[in-house]
């Protein structure tokens, strides 16, 4: 999946350095989104590829909100495409500050 799906087969250049660094970040990319799939997601989307995912979620139009202190995300037709949402949203980190 890493050489195929998250551009880890083919190099950007000819120096060992920025390759491994490449590599390196198509490997974290890949454990990032596992861990998305097996802890916010619901079970239907443990085999997704990351295709399906990022048409799903990544790219799902949204606007943040910030009026009178609370940060918001409002999501356009998202509830009916993704109805799931609110297990996934659960685990975002929440902005502390003021």
């Amino acid at each position: 999946m890493i050489k195929n799906e998250l551009a880890g087969g083919g190099m950007p250049c000819g120096r060992f350095g920025s390759n491994a660094a490449w590599f390196r970040l198509a490997v974290l990319t890949y454990h990032v989104l596992t861990a998305r799939k097996r802890l916010a997601l619901p079970a239907e989307f443990l085999t997704a590829r990351p295709k399906r995912l990022r048409f799903l979620i990544i790219h799902t139009p949204g606007k943040l909100l910030h009026h009178a202190r609370p940060t918001m995300l409002r999501l356009a037709r998202s509830w009916v495409r993704f109805p799931n949402w609110q297990p996934a949203l659960r685990w975002l980190p929440v902005p502390v500050g003021g």
